[in-house]
């Protein structure tokens, strides 16, 4: 069963406290999806790094519930 986009949001916003979070479902089937995550916790950090905080947060669910999720990841203005 897919995660739906509330789960997906919730989670994120669970691990990165602060994070504003916009869930796009590319394909209409549950699976790809594309996140927007702005969130001060990512200041000074790569996006290497950003993109990892997501996964964490994800919980492991990365490639097994959630197929596939294409991240923008950004520091507040």
């Amino acid at each position: 069963m897919p995660m739906k986009p509330g789960d997906i949001e919730d989670m994120i916003k669970a691990g990165i406290p602060g994070a504003k979070v916009t869930i796009r479902d590319l394909a209409g089937d549950g699976d790809h999806y594309a996140a927007e995550v702005v969130a001060e916790a990512f200041r000074g950090k790569s996006r290497v790094q950003q993109h990892q905080m997501v996964y964490e947060a994800l919980k492991g669910n990365m490639g097994g519930l959630l197929h596939a999720l294409a991240l923008q990841t950004s520091a507040p203005d």
